[in-house]
């Protein structure tokens, strides 16, 4: 299996433990010119979430939520500004998580990082 197909089944199953959470999925794999946002999801309350899957199979080389450094946030959030314009959602609370699945583990890092860096 390539990379692609790989972070593409894991994208599923972050999604899939997402929606066992009350989680309702809006898009996967959402991508413009700033970026890719894994999952967009909303919580029952109304929070938009927008989520950024990682995978490693063991913490060797660390976390799988530290390869999602200072850059890569950067591009989510612009990303993330494109979606909420594109969709005219501004009135919505927002939050950025990771879904950080090391092993067979899936945990959800909930406000992994915010608008203010």
């Amino acid at each position: 299996m390539n990379n692609r197909a790989r972070g593409e089944a894991y994208e599923r199953l972050a999604a899939l433990f997402l929606q066992e959470q009350g989680c309702r999925i809006l898009a996967a794999n959402y991508r413009r010119p700033t970026g890719e946002i894994d999952l967009v999801a909303e919580e029952p309350d109304g929070t938009l979430v927008f989520i950024e899957v990682k995978y490693r199979k063991s913490a060797a080389y660390g976390y799988p939520s530290q390869a999602v450094d200072r850059k890569k946030q950067q591009r989510i959030l612009r990303t993330a500004a494109l979606y909420l314009q594109e969709k005219r959602l501004f009135d919505r609370p927002v939050r950025f998580d990771i879904a950080e699945i090391l092993g067979g583990r899936i945990r959800i890092i909930r406000n992994a990082f915010t608008a203010s860096i």
